[in-house]
């Protein structure tokens, strides 16, 4: 529950994470005020359709509107007396950012000063915000624990949660606030974004079009099921304190041949695949030291990357929407 039992604020509540996570805040009592723009970076309507549940639930109240408007900010803060926030927000992904890094800045780093100066300025002294793996950059040591350095992102997307950290280590030491950072490891699931490559290999592989593999597929990411990212996310609000960052993942790898092995497994189909060069942005591996988190969160993520799959294909096919 929110700490001082008023309202949790969700930004970017309609988008694939902050909708799971509002639905949840809802499932265990928690009021729930939800900012969403519903920027056409994919479809507004996915995004309507995520907050379908949440519409219907009598705690929930969903504003439209951009979290670099202060003025708006405010007055969210103040009708709906809000006392936590979960600042999910973003312009997100690596390769976009690459295109308009201007954008990203604009969004990423001035709207979180927008919603953390807000926060301070209504009293709010608990902070929940989405950072990300990107940090790590090209680092070199696996896994990748919250004390490595992180002064060398290698896009503009991961400069910009770099930022996000630093401008939450101001707001947590001048002034007393409580701000915790979660550096999410390639999350996936239902409702997860389109263009990301979970969602965008299964409805190519069940359309019997070819997947496009960047590099030679040894490429190992730490993907991580939704429900454990919730799980992560409210024990960061119930439990979290002071300044911390903490690593959610699965904290294991797989690498991209055997993701694309495992969505035809589901699938039931042989994937045909397009072997492309290697993207500007990308890195090696990601993998997550979670010891942290699971120390002082008690996250203990529970869904392998086997079962993620079987269950995102599942709900893929429920949903009889192949193109989408």
């Amino acid at each position: 529950m929110s700490p001082a039992g008023g309202a949790v604020l969700v930004t970017g509540a309609a988008g694939f994470i902050g909708s799971h996570v509002v639905d949840h805040l809802l499932a265990r009592g928690d009021t729930v005020v939800g900012l969403d723009n519903f920027d056409p970076f994919y479809d507004p309507a996915l995004k309507r359709e995520n907050l379908a549940a949440a519409l219907a639930a009598p705690g929930f109240t969903l504003v439209e509107g951009d979290l670099r408007d202060r003025a708006l900010v405010d007055r969210v803060l103040a009708e709906h007396r809000v006392d936590a926030v979960i600042h999910l927000a973003a312009r997100a992904g690596v390769r976009p950012s690459l295109a308009d890094p201007e954008l990203y800045a604009d969004v990423n780093v001035r709207g979180s000063a927008v919603v953390f100066e807000a926060a301070r300025a209504a009293g709010i002294t608990r902070v929940i915000y989405a950072s990300s793996s990107s940090v790590y950059g090209g680092n070199e040591k696996l896994p990748f624990a919250e004390d490595d350095p992180v002064d060398h992102p290698v896009s503009p997307y991961a400069a910009t949660k770099k930022a996000n950290e630093l401008q939450a280590h101001v707001y947590s030491r001048l002034h007393g606030m409580t701000m915790i950072g979660l550096r999410f490891f390639t999350v996936y699931g239902p409702r997860q974004r389109p263009e990301m490559a979970i969602a965008s290999f299964t409805r190519r592989i069940a359309e019997g079009r070819p997947v496009p593999m960047y590099g030679d597929g040894t490429s190992r990411r730490d993907y991580t099921y939704i429900d454990d990212i919730v799980a992560g996310v409210l024990a960061a609000l119930d439990r979290g304190e002071g300044y911390r960052i903490y690593n959610l993942g699965e904290s294991r790898t797989t690498s991209l041949a055997r993701l694309i092995e495992l969505i035809g497994e589901a699938l039931g189909v042989t994937p045909q695949i397009e072997r492309l060069p290697e993207q500007p942005g990308d890195v090696p591996a990601t993998w997550a030291d979670i010891r942290r988190a699971r120390d002082e969160l008690g996250y203990d993520p529970q869904v392998p990357v086997e079962d993620g799959i079987r269950r995102y294909v599942a709900w893929f096919r429920g949903r009889g929407e192949a193109g989408r």
